[in-house]
């Protein structure tokens, strides 16, 4: 028998996997699964452990996460996943149950955006045990929401934490530097135009962290429905301040914001759709925009150029979609 081949036989024995049938071999060396709850909390912890965790996300492109509810196969993956990952405050209020059970048969749950200091988060009106989820709209809040997902994939592969302490720092880089584009690109809008109105209140942290002042249809949850005496007073407000252009959402119908335009046209105002912005999930995967990065180049640039600031077209990176 060649050695090499006899001392890897010894060595299958030892750890005592050459009893294993052949899926369950495979299975043994496969990496952990991570699996987060959207697509933003997705591409942060794929950024940080990609190379030693298989890295999933539940709920998919286009899709609202505070309307979604698990199906027993979504139920099914959760209890089956090494990790979990969710944003947390109530973003993924449909899920807390099965996520309570998870965490009840002893898998690391992370809440990413409850690690942050409650003083820097804005208040939740309908929700007062928790604050407003949408933190991934300042990119200086993300990347200090990263740290607990760090420290959570680096106890669970002790082996890797030093790969993950470089990936934080590179994560933590690239989110500077689109912080500092976005204030550039957006800081050139000129004052009385400062103002963007969207579907749902999910931009609150975005507009704080860049002077804007925001304004929109429904509340941080689009559970409720729109309302008419809302959708006129923001008409009112387009028409008085001359604002050029409103914004959908890439996860919510766009209906109530055209009623903005035409209610607005109506009156004499004509106004813009700006764009389609990405709110609660990112683009398709596999494209620039279906990542962090690439989400909020995008609405950055989406929002200066409809609203007088200057960006390029193609964005920070220029990977922009044409």
């Amino acid at each position: 028998m060649n050695t090499c081949s006899s001392m890897h036989r010894r060595a299958l024995l030892a750890a005592g996997l050459l009893s294993l049938p052949a899926p369950a071999l495979a299975q043994a060396r496969r990496p952990p699964l991570a699996l987060c709850t959207v697509g933003m909390v997705g591409d942060m912890v794929r950024s940080l452990g990609g190379a030693a965790f298989r890295v999933e996300t539940l709920i998919g492109e286009g899709v609202d996460p505070h309307l979604f509810r698990p199906t027993r196969n979504d139920i099914q993956r959760i209890l089956g996943a090494d990790l979990l990952f969710a944003n947390g405050h109530r973003l993924e209020g449909r899920m807390g149950d099965v996520l309570e059970r998870a965490r009840g048969a002893g898998k690391p749950v992370v809440m990413v955006a409850e690690a942050l200091p409650r003083e820097r988060l804005r208040a939740n009106p309908d929700y007062p045990d928790a604050a407003d989820p949408h933190v991934w709209m300042d990119p200086t809040l993300w990347a200090e929401a990263a740290a607990p997902a760090a420290d959570a994939l680096s106890r669970f592969a002790p082996a890797a934490a030093q790969d993950i302490a470089a990936a934080l720092a590179a994560w933590r880089a690239r989110l500077a530097r689109l912080d500092a584009f976005a204030r550039t690109a957006l800081g050139a809008i000129p004052a009385p135009q400062r103002l963007l109105v969207t579907a749902h209140d999910a931009f609150a942290y975005f507009g704080a962290r860049y002077g804007i002042e925001v304004a929109s249809i429904q509340g941080l949850s689009t559970e409720a429905e729109a309302n008419l005496a809302r959708i006129e007073a923001l008409v009112a407000t387009l028409v008085a301040r001359r604002v050029p252009a409103v914004f959908a959402e890439s996860s919510v119908p766009d209906r109530a914001v055209r009623a903005l335009i035409e209610g607005a046209g109506a009156r004499g105002q004509r106004v813009a759709m700006g764009g389609n912005l990405f709110s609660d999930a990112m683009g398709r995967p596999g494209t620039y925009e279906g990542t962090y990065e690439g989400m909020i180049d995008h609405n950055v640039t989406t929002i200066a150029r409809a609203l007088g600031g200057t960006a390029p077209p193609r964005g920070l990176n220029g990977r922009l979609a044409a």
